[in-house]
């Protein structure tokens, strides 16, 4: 599985590279991403009565043009429309000077029953707003009901936030070539993708080395073997042990959820540390899970010493008061390298306003620390990072991870998770499902065990997001948090299957 995810300055850098190798040469990569397309246009819909062909001019309208020649190779009918030339001598120009239809101005543009719009107007690589003209013709496209492809991005959509520029186009099918941009992945680009093929065009992976690669699709397949392994002398404290810290009397239930979703995850141990008013209140839900007293921070170190345990969860149902920062306090204080923190919910908002203070003990932290935001809740501990239309999430959750000195899980349908040295992943199977009080409680408790069980804090957090979110996908429906823990055996055995070990 291609897990690489290029940028579309990275995309320039590698097709310029695979061009200077000399197996195909600039025209020769166009000719064969116009045939890609054609390929998946012919497998999907070869019964179109013909073809409407959008043409810009750079590359991605050279490819339209292939398109458009191959298409009427076969028989079918085909329209271009275009408003400017190729410049000359480009790879467009060859590829416009090959083609047999003679292109239409734009305006001139008419929808027909029954026919398919090809969109090669622009690619990943758009930056600014679409003129005018333009932007009118994908009013009319966007009116008619025919049906789209997009050649590599739909036009309008930046390939590096995936947020519109203005007027863009939604595509039932989007064919990109080589490796995905983060436009195809980041909400809403990936809507407006439609189905999304991956297509090969001739260039070889070793093109990869002319970039610094550090941007991935979370899958499986980047975090699988990091992924805590049984051993045969296992106990229950060395598959690590979390501890959870619960806030008072009427706040307890995220405390538990973060704990058994830890339990399930596989620690071997975890302890849920509550104030003495909350105790009796744990203590009629919790069996297997342990509990202790904790209301100060004296009692806090003095269960470190006792327990040790290798993962902490400190914000869901904790407060945003005092007790919870001079608990953070005390953690990152005490943290060692096999330390693994979570700081989620109250945690993050007790922070708000000393947001300078709380990134300072993180960096000056042993520990491994994951932080674990909602929108508002990133909004809160980074004011100054906007989502505005030229910043992507992307961009916003990798600056958040360097000033931090945390791993970033920016959650939501595009959830982003980055680390302090540039690495970051974009997560693509969520689910709505998941849009449920406790959820993001339930996620702490996964990361942090995975982390207890020694697993680095990156893929921890990569690999305790994609869990999640798949047993929202396996439950469905009327899901609800408590659901979520129940729901790890399964999706944990499927995962585990072809790792045993």
């Amino acid at each position: 599985m291609q897990l690489e995810i290029l940028t579309p300055e990275e995309m320039r850098r590698v097709d310029r590279a695979a061009i200077a190798a000399g197996a195909l040469d600039g025209y020769g990569l166009m000719k064969n991403a116009g045939a890609a397309v054609v390929d998946e246009i012919l497998a999907r819909h070869a019964d179109a009565e013909g073809f409407l062909v959008l043409c810009g001019p750079g590359n991605n309208g050279g490819d339209g043009y292939v398109v458009a020649r191959l298409l009427t190779e076969r028989g079918l009918s085909v329209r271009v429309f275009a408003n400017a030339e190729p410049a000359s001598g480009s790879d467009a120009a060859i590829a416009l000077m090959d083609c047999p239809v003679k292109p239409e101005p734009l305006a001139a543009f008419e929808a027909s029953r029954g026919w398919l719009v090809v969109d090669a107007l622009f690619g990943a690589g758009l930056t600014r707003p679409l003129e005018e003209m333009e932007a009118g013709i994908i009013g009319k496209v966007s009116s008619s009901g025919l049906a789209v492809v997009a050649i590599d991005l739909p036009s309008g959509v930046c390939g590096l936030t995936g947020k519109p520029l203005g007027a863009a186009l939604s595509a039932d099918l989007t064919v990109t070539f080589f490796r995905k941009k983060p436009g195809h992945l980041l909400v809403p680009g990936r809507q407006m993708c439609g189905d999304l093929v991956v297509a090969d065009i001739g260039i070889a992976d070793s093109a990869l080395d002319t970039v610094g690669q550090a941007l991935w699709e979370n899958q499986p397949a980047l975090w699988r073997e990091a992924l805590p392994k049984l051993r045969v002398s296992a106990h229950k404290y060395s598959r690590g042990h979390v501890a959870v810290i619960s806030g008072g009397a009427t706040s307890t239930g995220a405390a538990r959820l973060a704990a058994r979703a830890a339990a399930r995850t596989g620690a071997g141990a975890v302890t849920v540390l509550s104030p003495a008013n909350a105790l009796s209140v744990h203590a009629m839900h919790l069996t297997s899970i342990m509990l202790r007293k904790a209301d100060t921070v004296s009692e806090l170190r003095a269960f470190f010493v006792d327990r040790g345990p290798t993962g902490t969860v400190l914000g869901p149902g904790a407060g945003t008061g005092g007790r919870t920062r001079s608990f953070a306090r005390a953690l990152l204080d005490k943290a060692n390298d096999a330390s693994g923190l979570v700081f989620d919910a109250d945690a993050l908002t007790a922070f708000g306003g000393m947001q300078d203070v709380f990134f300072g003990m993180i960096r000056a932290s042993a520990g491994k620390v994951v932080l674990t935001p909602h929108e508002g809740e990133f909004v809160r501990l980074f004011p100054d990072l906007h989502d505005g239309t030229e910043t992507s999430k992307l961009q916003r959750t990798r600056e958040a991870a360097v000033r931090s000195g945390a791993t970033l899980v920016l959650k939501g349908p595009d959830t982003i998770v980055a680390a302090p040295d540039g690495r970051a992943a974009i997560n693509v199977n969520a689910t709505p499902h998941l849009a449920t009080a406790g959820s993001g409680d339930v996620l702490s408790g996964i990361i942090a065990s995975l982390m207890a069980q020694a697993m680095p804090a990156f893929e921890a957090a990569c690999a305790g997001v994609w869990i999640h979110a798949e047993c929202g996908r396996s439950f469905g429906r009327g899901l609800i948090a408590e659901d979520l823990p129940e729901t790890l055996p399964n999706v944990l055995q499927e995962l585990f299957r072809e790792n045993p070990s």
